[in-house]
């Protein structure tokens, strides 16, 4: 390939940064891998604070007339509890696995818009420090995860039966703008992850042929980027209610409280999905490799979570059943939720088929997967109970619904992403975590998820109503109650266990050095070095099949058994496609057919062609400031709006310049 001359751009104050390593790094760059690490480490931080507040809760239910925390500490706790699980920790770890995988599974050297990329990230960050910023600001939200009104809709309590208690303040006004930064961050990431599945996959990736996780994150992209603005308006709404006296959710001037449910739940229903989907593509990349078999059904596990997607958009009102919706709109969402069952029983088989006569290694991934299969089971078998009205009449508030949610959520959804940690984390960071500790940690967690959530269905059934923070002796809710809180210590322990393995395996670097395809892998990411370069990919593979690195190590004898390939092969290179790739990029070879090693300009850099060089005339985007800067502005914004508007003026300048900046910042330096 001919030399291409480039011009030098003018000194200026715009700038890009040129560092790509050290900690200034982390705030400038625009690689989808580093950004995927920083959604996972920062939702791991969430989780933390996450789980003090759960451990709070259960200390404060452990025995009757707990009094560990008041009510108004006990609403803010079960509030951001839950906050800050579904919108903290599990959508950023979907989005992290999401940022650092598809990518490599589609062959793509870099994601289609990676200055938008880094400002997803730092809008998920700064507005979850401003959900928080509440703490030293007037207390935090209290009117539970879901912001049902009137609870969360402020002064129109004052001189009503709720006057003095939590439900007064201003820490609901930062709820709402909290998760409208949030819900940016989680849009332009969504839109992004669509257009470089769509325009950025390798020659012959098509669509059948792309590994499943990156399926489900096709499909969570759409939800999110039709549920998203449903949740921005009931926030918007929310927040001038609460804030300019408006009457949207207020009955006394003609407002609708029935209206921010209907608005909630029909993103909240398309959000169970967004966060379950892609730990099911995490389960669906494990099972078959530690199988040592093709995921049975590839097809019809696709268009099951294409279905459960669809499908996931019509069964809102089940949340609803005690609000006296009528008969015809309890029989049609009655209906809805018992078919929503069927897609993902088509998963579940499909999983268990996949095991049946697999050679299958009992690693710690391979633990997690099928603890979520289990755990999921359970879960759903609980929710189809929800169906029926009469039924979720008498369930709808109490433990029941608990136990349910966090068996479908925790139990299905953590135990697959903790799995996903496992498997991929010799990927990322090129070393093994200890296989001994991964199964104590394995064990402690299906333990402790199992004491804790098991018991809630049975004091659900006995009658304890959710949202409670104290109970009287005698109703025999004592005992279920304290196994519950030493499931909780123990899945506390759980956590403190799995991080001393990361801090073992790279924070003293005493785990073993991974190699580039620890697991046997099927697909494209195990063809690469680990950790893969920046650029990923040194030539742009040409997919030929579904699990294609594995059909490039694996052929068949005549008796249908696997034989490893020895030379030659669809690659047409030695023993392994690492090896080709490697080879070629020690040669210098920047590659040759229609990818060749200095398409990345043209393959779909939309926010930053040109990029710099990477020594191998490979073009990536260069790093860049604007993104942090712009999130930087969110918080301010919010303070402004709320406390004084002298926080604007920051928070404006923080915004103009970002967007200027990034307009006008150079291409390339």
């Amino acid at each position: 390939m001919a030399a291409t001359s480039v011009a030098s751009p003018s000194r200026t104050s715009l700038r890009r940064p040129k560092a790509t390593t050290g900690a200034l790094s982390w705030f400038t760059t625009v690689d989808h891998k580093k950004l995927g690490i920083l959604y996972i480490v920062t939702a791991a931080v969430f989780m933390g604070i996450g789980g003090l507040e759960a451990i709070l809760i259960r200390l404060q239910l452990a025995t009757p007339d707990g009094t560990i925390l008041t009510a108004s500490q006990y609403n803010q706790a079960f509030t951001m509890h839950g906050t800050t699980m579904v919108f903290l920790v599990v959508m950023p770890l979907a989005a992290g696995f999401g940022n650092y995988l598809m990518p490599l599974q589609i062959g793509a050297r870099d994601v289609a818009f990676p200055r938008v990329n880094a400002l997803g990230y730092w809008a998920f960050l700064t507005g979850g420090l401003f959900l928080y910023s509440s703490i030293f600001l007037g207390g935090m939200a209290s009117g539970g995860w879901f912001g049902y009104a009137p609870l969360s809709t402020g002064d129109n309590l004052v001189g009503s039966a709720l006057a003095g208690t939590p439900f007064v303040g201003s820490g609901q006004t930062f709820w709402a703008l909290g998760l409208i930064f949030t819900g940016l961050g989680s849009l332009v990431g969504a839109i992004n992850f669509i257009v470089t599945i769509v325009n950025m996959r390798a020659p012959g990736m098509r669509l059948m042929r792309m590994p499943v996780f990156t399926w489900m994150i096709t499909v969570i992209s759409f939800l999110l980027l039709f549920a998203m603005p449903v949740i921005t308006v009931a926030l918007i709404q929310m927040f001038v209610d609460r804030q300019y006296g408006t009457s949207f959710f207020t009955t006394a001037n003609g407002g609708d409280p029935l209206l921010w449910q209907h608005l909630f739940w029909i993103f909240g229903h398309p959000e169970v999905y967004i966060l379950i989907l892609p730990g099911m593509g995490i389960v669906s990349e494990i099972l078959p490799t530690a199988a040592r078999k093709p995921l049975f059904g590839y097809s019809f596990v696709v268009f099951a979570g294409v279905a459960i997607g669809f499908m996931g958009w019509g069964v809102w009102a089940h949340h609803m059943f005690a609000t006296g919706l009528g008969p015809v709109a309890v029989t049609a969402f009655s209906l809805s939720t018992m078919f929503i069952a069927v897609p993902t029983g088509v998963k579940i088989f499909n999983w268990i088929a996949t095991l049946w006569g697999g050679a299958i290694k009992f690693t710690v991934p391979m633990m997690f997967s099928i603890a979520f299969i289990g755990l999921f089971v359970v879960g759903g078998l609980s929710g189809v109970t929800h169906a029926f009205a009469a039924s979720d009449r008498q369930q709808t508030d109490t433990y029941y619904i608990v136990a349910h949610f966090h068996y479908v959520l925790f139990g299905g959804g953590m135990m697959a992403f903790i799995g996903g940690a496992y498997f991929y984390f010799p990927k990322m960071f090129g070393r093994m975590l200890n296989e001994r500790v991964g199964k104590l940690n394995f064990w402690l967690m299906f333990i402790g998820t199992n004491l804790t959530f098991g018991p809630m269905h049975i004091l659900g059934l006995e009658g304890q109503p959710r949202r409670t923070y104290t109970y009287p002796e005698g109703y025999n809710w004592e005992h279920w109650n304290l196994v519950a809180t030493i499931g909780s210590l123990i899945l506390a322990l759980s956590f403190v266990v799995f991080l001393g393995n990361w801090i073992w395996a790279i924070g003293m670097k005493k785990g073993e050095i991974a190699g580039d395809d620890p697991w046997d892998g099927r697909t494209l990411e195990w063809s690469i070095s680990s950790p893969p370069p920046e650029y990923n990919f040194a030539v742009v593979p040409q997919v030929e099949n579904r699990d294609d690195f594995w059909h490039r190590k694996y052929t068949e004898d005549e008796n249908g058994f696997l034989v490893r390939r020895i030379s030659g092969g669809s690659d047409g290179g030695a023993t392994t496609p690492t090896t080709t790739l490697e080879k070629s990029h020690e040669a210098g070879d920047g590659g040759d057919g229609p990818h060749d090693g200095d398409d990345h300009g043209g393959h779909g850099d939309g926010d930053g062609d040109g990029g710099h060089g990477d020594g191998h005339g490979i073009h990536l985007p260069n790093p860049s400031y604007h993104p942090f800067v712009l999130a930087l502005g969110l918080p301010f914004i919010g303070w402004g709006l709320i406390n004084h508007w002298g926080w604007l003026i920051p928070g404006a300048i923080f915004v103009f310049w970002g967007v200027v900046g990034w307009m006008l910042e150079p291409a390339s330096e």
